[in-house]
């Protein structure tokens, strides 16, 4: 299937397996690369070393496109770009707006640049700094996201650029796609559909987990790190939302804490990334340790299997999800779906000729 986006960054379908934390590492996105879609690397859980090792590893198992995500306002983000640019990858994805100066020193290296937006003026803001597509998640998305539905903030951004949309928060399947193409989107972006994938490297009993909660098994919360963050509704989370300020801001600490034992960061480093989380918003500092605690809460559920302890990142769609399917299963299905759709919906018109 041919899209703007397929001939923009080279790859063989509009399917796009978004950078989650912890998740979307070599062996993830190598698949997806190999089935014929976009597999994004994410690096705002690796430290420099861990993302050149893990870009390596990607190019052994892969010789397709693939690309990055990077946080933008990560303190060594410059650093990580002249990597990127080393390395020859093909795509720098963003979850924040990035710098102009970084669109411009990625794009002349001859890279693709696509950020993740959540409104249509932001997209109006990357594209005029030269982004070459956006990804754009409605309140459906798990993880970080906003209040309004794909439905309605996809068309708004269709409208408001001229470069390829990416439509994200609510697809699993060929209808998804061959909606998102209507609504004049180029492609589709798939977080929980591909973390629960045979490839992904989340533990299968954590897995087993996401199949059994339904439509109305997620939740919204502040708790997490001050953001609204769609996570799976487990007994953690319900702590957390009844937890006081005090208990939170004790378990914040223990695990900022960790984090620092696993990554090396210094107290400071770690404040000034938990304050950029935040987007630069007036905090105290208990809003600013919730923000650092983050990473360590995500990590202890989708690497150790730490359900009683770790926080579960997770889109409505998981109540519509029953299956493990492989990378190359599940894009293969999407887009054959997608294809009988449309051929369905639009048969070929027969011509009188007089």
């Amino acid at each position: 299937m041919e899209t703007a986006l397929t001939k923009l960054v080279g790859v063989r379908h509009p399917v796009v397996q978004t950078g989650m934390g912890w998740v979307a590492g070599p062996r993830l996105v190598g698949a997806v690369a190999e089935a014929g879609g976009l597999g994004i690397l994410a690096s705002a859980t690796m430290t420099y070393p861990e993302l050149a090792a893990a870009i390596r590893d990607t190019k052994q198992r892969t010789a397709a496109p693939f690309g990055v995500n990077l946080r933008a306002d990560a303190t060594d983000a410059a650093e990580r770009v002249r990597l990127l640019i080393e390395e020859r990858v093909a795509v720098a994805s963003f979850a924040l707006a990035p710098k102009p100066e970084l669109i411009t020193r990625l794009k002349d290296a001859g890279i693709v640049v696509i950020p993740s937006v959540g409104a249509a003026r932001h997209a109006e803001k990357v594209a005029a700094w030269g982004a070459d597509a956006v990804i754009v998640q409605g309140g459906e998305g798990g993880g970080h996201t906003g209040g309004v539905a794909s439905t309605l903030l996809l068309p708004s951004v269709v409208d408001a650029v001229d470069i390829p949309v990416i439509a994200a928060g609510g697809f699993y399947d060929g209808r998804g796609l061959a909606a998102a193409l209507a609504y004049g989107a180029a492609g589709v972006a798939m977080g929980t559909r591909f973390l629960l994938t045979r490839e992904s490297t989340v533990p299968d009993e954590v897995k087993r987990k996401y199949l059994g909660f339904g439509l109305d098994g997620t939740v919204v919360t502040r708790r997490v790190d001050g953001l609204p963050h769609r996570v799976l509704r487990t007994e953690l989370v319900d702590g957390l939302e009844r937890a006081g300020r005090l208990r939170g801001l004790g378990r914040a600490v223990a695990n900022a804490a960790r984090f620092r034992a696993v990554t090396g960061m210094s107290w400071p480093t770690m404040l000034r990334e938990g304050r950029a989380m935040r987007h630069g918003r007036d905090l105290t500092w208990a809003q600013v340790l919730m923000a650092a605690n983050t990473p360590m809460l995500l990590r202890a559920g989708l690497v150790q299997g730490r359900t009683d302890a770790g926080v579960l990142a997770s889109g409505q769609v998981v109540g519509l999800l029953h299956d493990l399917p492989s990378c190359a299963e599940l894009i293969t299905g999407v887009v054959g779906q997608a294809v009988e759709i449309l051929a369905r919906l639009a048969p070929p018109v027969a011509v009188e000729h007089p």
